[in-house]
């Protein structure tokens, strides 16, 4: 029933699809002459002040597509020619063609090359149309100019335009108008996103529908240097937790700021933009530590002995969620339990995190989502940075970051980390580490080329190299002596980790919209370790080859992509006295059609995979959006994705413990085992309005996963057996979130989130809510930062409360009474706190501390007295199992 449920409802959603693209063809479409952007704005706003419901111009096809009421095409048509712009019903007036700008000359007698027309005109003057409001906006305009290599640029409020002097051997006017688009301005040759639009002050959002030389009707140049409510004094560098645009402008310091974290409102899917601004505002020293100041994941411990942290989105465990880097897979297989770790902070440039159903072009892991990480790559000048960190209890860390352009083509990135634990912190007095000690070195290179301009390729290539070894376990083991001669419990874990990649793009020449890219990356992972008198040892070979192609249907309001991905797993596996190995083969197919139109967007794919164990897996996904309002979006999506489960890598949180593994086959291919399938189905709405004068953000989602076949993880049915075994009934997650965003005051940021999770399973003996998922969760997170000084210096102060609800704990009711836990754990709190300070744009300082509340689990490990016993177990962790943990550190840039 749940299966015919999920396709009756995909197959709604796709009629839904044929109906739209059904209603776009049947409007009507007339041959309309325009050559650019400035042509585009003023052929469709003639044609909606005619009466037109909708119109879009495709400058390509040299085509105005019609939408109507009770207005006649003729009457549109005519108004469209009085604007200057000759149609196949009616010609313009000699007078107002004439008048037209430059670059919007078309050829009146042949049909005209957009493109060609374009940029032979434009190249003819130094003066071009850009949209903007105020000194702000100049201020940021000009900035963005000069950034991409011209010698002076004046950006004039009343005309509208950016007077532009550069050499053209160094950079063009097409490089320069793309910069001022990506800094959030319209101009006559580019568009900028909704999200960088959005995320500009209130007083830059600027009328984004009137025409190119007509009055900007939003302008106010003259108000911008006499009120002091329109300059938002923001953090001031690459340190800071917004972008800043600034410049003098008649002795007043005028800024603008962007989110740090930011909502995408261009994407289809519910994409959250993390940049390595909001990374700053905890200690953040790999990627586990990345989201204590975002609501949507929730991070916790996962074991007591190794002090592992895991993630969890929409209710569900990490492995649930594709966990990629630089869009290539990398968070799976042997890597699960400790790959978080292998990604520091400071390498990090952004992280784009997707909630549901993703795109199908990235594989067919994703459930819940996608976390994507972006290392840092970009720099327009060379910059190196060095980050010091340390711990008062024994933890301490170095990055070196060093981001250099090669010439105007190449660029390159080193990256190297190395961190170390040293000290025996043992908070709750149990006699065991509450974390392991050890070291890891982590270096990592970055060749990038990009001639999309000129030759239309681009290429990124990335080497990454990792030795990580740890030690834990009681503080008295010596791990110099050999495991039977050890009076002592121990833990020790050795990882190493190469891994090579590379992705190739082309865009063809005249066609932007086209474009064909190839990514290959190999894997090498490595495990070795022991668990006290139990070994686990693993290695896997991956390689990853992905080729999409993408280009348009007529228009670039019809998108497609297609291509073919091939992925290879190797495993080779020893547990105890059982060697394990299987070599996972999978080629795949995969299409996705993006349909745009005014206030919609709507993106279904479909790949198609042929697992050589899995079988055939088809996995369709669709997303879809409706903007009621530029302040108002909806959002729709469902999907199916499947995976196959890694029994031992993934639970290795509960090797720490005396439980026995039990795999209940079920003809299953994969440890006797069958595929983890599941759908996803999500539906969001946000809202934006002003309070306090000031953009205010309220998200709500709602999300249901409903697997079709899931690896159960057993652990009640005895406390000492660890059984997994294939779902037969039903197991969902519903999850529940809202989230609201607000500047009560300048320099003031406020985040608030509450989410509610109902995660249950048939187990064997019955339905039962999955243990560790708190039905209840709390967020609150505020930020402050003083206005900038005459050095560039600044305070920031960044505050977070979690609150997590009471959870279900398994069920340990056979053991002698000192060694149970209770059916449901305590509600809790945990405060985290930091304070940095600027002193100029290259040196920053800040302290922090983590669990400020010191609220830990004092039952962490079960009969910790007697490890080697039947009772002891240290993965039934539900909460933090350290108390207060301060630090410091300093950031150099050079």
């Amino acid at each position: 029933m749940k299966l015919y449920i999920s396709r009756f409802i995909l197959g709604a959603l796709f009629l839904f699809t044929q109906f739209i693209s059904a209603q776009n063809l049947s409007k009507n479409q007339f041959k309309v002459k325009g050559n650019c952007e400035m042509c585009k704005t003023r052929i469709e706003g003639a044609a909606k002040k005619a009466g037109a419901k909708t119109a879009i111009y495709s400058i390509d096809l040299q085509t105005l597509t019609l939408e109507t009421n009770n207005v006649s095409a003729d009457e549109i048509l005519k108004k469209v020619a009085e604007a200057g712009h000759d149609n196949e019903k009616f010609k313009a007036p000699d007078e107002t063609y004439e008048s037209l700008p430059g670059c919007c000359l078309y050829e009146r007698d042949l049909q005209p090359k957009a493109a060609e027309a374009h940029e032979h005109h434009a190249k003819k003057d130094n003066e071009f149309y850009v949209r903007g409001n105020c000194a702000s906006c100049k201020a940021r305009i000009e900035k963005a100019a000069k950034g991409a290599g011209a010698d002076s640029a004046d950006w004039n409020a009343e005309k509208q335009t950016v007077t532009l002097n550069f050499n053209p051997s160094k950079t063009s006017s097409d490089q320069i108008l793309k910069a001022i688009a990506d800094a959030g301005h319209d101009n006559e040759k580019y568009k900028t996103s909704d999200a960088n639009y959005n995320g500009l002050p209130g007083c830059c959002l600027y009328d984004r529908d009137f025409t190119f030389g007509e009055a900007n009707p939003k302008v106010h140049y003259e108000e911008e240097t006499k009120h002091e409510d329109h300059k938002d004094h923001s953090t001031p560098s690459d340190n800071d937790t917004h972008s800043k645009q600034e410049k003098n402008i008649d002795g007043v310091v005028v800024t603008g700021s962007k989110a740090a974290t930011s909502l995408s409102k261009k994407e289809a899917g519910l994409v959250f933009n993390i940049d390595k601004k909001e990374l700053l505002k905890a200690a953040c020293c790999n990627l586990s530590e990345s989201f204590e100041t975002n609501a949507t994941v929730d991070v916790s411990f996962s074991n007591a002995v190794t002090g592992t942290k895991q993630l969890k989105m929409l209710g569900l465990d990490q492995k649930y969620t594709s966990l990629t880097k630089e869009q290539l897979p990398e968070i799976r297989g042997l890597a699960s339990a400790y790959g978080l770790n292998f990604i520091p902070g400071r390498w990090i440039e952004s992280i784009q995190l997707t909630k549901g159903g993703s795109t199908v072009t990235n594989g067919y892991e994703s459930i819940t989502g996608q976390i994507n990480t972006e290392l840092l790559k970009n720099a327009k000048t060379p910059e190196t940075s060095l980050n010091l960190f340390s711990d008062f209890n024994g933890r301490a860390e170095a990055n070196i970051t060093s981001v250099s352009p090669i010439n105007d083509k190449w660029s390159q990135t080193f990256l190297l980390h190395g961190n170390g634990t040293f000290g025996n912190t043992d908070m709750n007095h149990d006699g065991f580490l509450d974390r392991p000690k050890g070291t890891q070195i982590n270096a990592a290179y970055l060749l990038n080329y990009n001639d999309l301009e000129k030759s239309g390729f681009g290429s990124h290539f990335g080497i990454n190299f990792i030795r990580d070894e740890r030690t834990a376990g009681q503080t008295n083991f010596d791990k110099k002596l050999a495991q039977d001669k050890q009076p002592a419990y121990g833990v020790g874990i050795d990882i190493s980790r190469f891994q090579v990649w590379n992705k190739t793009g082309y865009v063809f020449k005249g066609k932007p919209y086209q474009s064909i890219g190839w990514m290959n990356q190999y894997v090498y992972h490595q495990q070795d370790s022991f668990f006290g008198l139990r070994n686990y040892a693993g290695k896997q070979h991956t390689y990853y080859s992905n080729l999409i192609f993408e280009s348009i249907l007529g228009n670039t309001n019809h998108k497609y992509k297609a291509g073919a991905s091939f992925l290879y797993d190797g495993y080779e596996e020893n547990y105890l006295m059982d060697d394990i190995k299987r070599n996972e083969i999978v080629p795949g197919i995969f299409a996705e059609y993006t349909l745009t139109g005014l206030k919609y967007t709507l993106v279904a794919g479909t790949r198609v995979d042929f697992h050589n164990l899995a079988g055939t897996q088809f996995t369709p996904r669709v997303n879809f959006k409706y903007d009621f309002t530029p302040q108002t979006i909806l959002r729709l999506s469902a999907g199916r994705g499947f995976r196959t489960a890694n029994v031992f890598a993934e639970s290795q949180q509960y090797f720490a413990s005396n439980r026995t593994i039990n795999i209940l086959p079920n003809g299953g291919n994969i440890y006797g085992l069958k595929p983890e399938i599941a759908w996803n189905y999500g539906a969001s709405l946000q809202q934006e309005f002003k309070l306090f004068g000031r953009k205010s953000t309220i998200i709500a989602d709602f999300f249901r996963t409903d697997f079709q076949d899931q690896v159960l993880v057993d652990l009640d049915r005895s406390p000492q057996q660890l059984t997994f075994y294939n779902l037969e009934g039903k197991s969902f997650a519903n999850s529940f979130q809202t989230q609201w965003d607000f500047t009560p005051f300048k320099n003031f940021d406020v985040r608030l989130a509450y989410k509610y999770y109902d995660v249950q399973a048939d187990y064997i003996d019955g339905r039962r809510e999955v243990p560790f998922m708190a039905k209840h969760r709390g967020f609150v997170n505020l930020a402050y930062s003083t206005n900038k000084n005459d050095k560039g210096g600044f305070w920031s102060f960044d505050t977070t409360l979690n609150w997590v609800g009471k959870q279900r704990l398994p069920d340990m009711s056979s053991n002698p009474t000192e060694f149970q836990l209770p059916a449901y754990s305590n509600s809790y709190a945990v405060l985290n706190a930091q304070i940095s300070k600027n002193f100029n744009k290259k040196l920053r300082a800040y302290v922090g501390g983590e669990n400020l509340t010191s609220y830990y689990q004092k039952n962490a490990i079960i009969d910790f007295k007697n490890p080697f016993g039947n009772y002891f177990d240290g993965g039934m962790v539900y909460a933090p199992i350290m108390k207060a943990n301060f630090y410091v550190g300093l950031d150099v840039t050079f």
